[in-house]
């Protein structure tokens, strides 16, 4: 008799609502349909970001970090709507990040829930950009101790074709 393994019951999802994550979210949910795996949908109000950004301007105010949650609170209904109407299971958190990174916040989260799996979309910056910016992606597939799929946006060009 041939017994079937799940080979990832828990997948968890980190979100932010662009377009880079979106491709992340459908790459799991196909992934999870093949496996029987549950959603754990993540996002991360990133108030340093926020706040050492050029637009913020004036500063985070009780306003401004309400209108974040909010925010967050939309895209993972959004997100969550969509693992539904796949016929999955979804979990959905939205947690704060006051003073770490959001990488550490991802990875803890993945240990607590028992993620088996962290897929998360990834713009595939390189070189300058990547140092300035910085890589979350990279921090958490670096510092995981499951699995990390990596799925990148379509703003990577394929450059293939124009380097001949």
């Amino acid at each position: 008799m041939k017994e079937s393994i799940a080979m990832y019951e828990k997948i968890l999802v980190p979100i932010d609502g662009s377009a880079t994550s979106a491709r992340g979210l459908q790459e799991a949910i196909q992934l999870a349909k093949l496996t029987g795996a549950r959603l754990k949908l993540l996002h991360v109000v990133d108030d340093i970001s926020f706040i050492t950004s050029f637009e913020a301007g004036m500063g985070l105010t009780a306003d401004v970090l309400q209108l974040l949650r909010e925010g967050g609170q939309q895209v993972l209904q959004d997100a969550s709507t969509q693992v539904r109407a796949a016929g999955l299971p979804v979990e959905t958190e939205l947690l704060e990040s006051y003073a770490g990174r959001v990488s550490d916040l991802v990875i803890d989260n993945a240990r607590e829930w028992g993620a088996q799996l962290i897929v998360l979309g990834t713009h595939g910056r390189r070189g300058v950009r990547r140092v300035f910016l910085g890589s979350d992606a990279e921090q958490i597939l670096r510092m995981a101790t499951v699995p990390v799929l990596l799925v990148r946006g379509t703003e990577v060009a394929d450059t293939s074709a124009t380097s001949k």
